[in-house]
């Protein structure tokens, strides 16, 4: 993979979550029990990012995506949740991905990534409202986040197995995956 096939690469990954995420934008709530939760189908981007992609560049997909769609329709709000729940979700994937394959799944990696992007959100809540009353609705969040991360880490698992760039780049990732394991012991 040249430098110049792995920027587009990263350029069409963010551009594929920024679209994704305006038009899921667009969509009232599905859930009229549990307002303001959505599947976060953007999360399905930052899932292939991780996989394949090396920590810097997945890293760099999650920030352009954050940002072009906050330019692109967002407001100071808007991205103060996006990013707390974003990165929390982020980070805490790359967490679990550490296990192993044989520990967890992607969908299990996916769910830890929906509960945490509701935590951030959440705690970004709790800190403009200047209470922590707002986490009482955490466990409502939490469910409707393991099903959405259920169903992205699905998605994801398909995407990932059948769709042959994809596959390309996981190999070259896990190629150098393993370089750089086998440097730091």
């Amino acid at each position: 993979m040249t430098k110049n096939q792995k920027l587009v690469y990263i350029a069409l990954l963010a551009a594929q979550g920024v679209v994704i995420g305006l038009i899921e934008r667009s969509i009232p709530f599905p859930f009229a029990f549990a307002p303001g939760a959505k599947l976060g189908l953007a999360n399905l981007i930052t899932i292939i990012a991780i996989f394949t992609l090396p920590f810097k560049d997945s890293f760099t997909v999650v920030w352009m995506r954050l940002l072009l769609t906050t330019l692109l329709g967002g407001t100071l709000s808007t991205f103060l949740y996006s990013c707390a729940g974003a990165l929390l979700s982020y980070f805490g994937m790359l967490i679990v991905k550490q296990l192993g394959p044989k520990r967890v799944s992607i969908i299990g990696i996916s769910a830890t990534g929906g509960i945490l992007h509701n935590i951030g959100q959440l705690a970004v809540a709790s800190w403009i409202a200047q209470t922590w009353t707002v986490m009482l609705y955490l466990p409502v969040l939490s469910f409707m986040g393991i099903l959405a991360g259920v169903a992205i880490g699905i998605a994801a698992n398909y995407l990932l197995e059948h769709v042959e760039t994809l596959r390309n780049f996981r190999a070259v990732y896990g190629r150098f995956d393993q370089q750089t394991k086998g440097e730091h012991k």
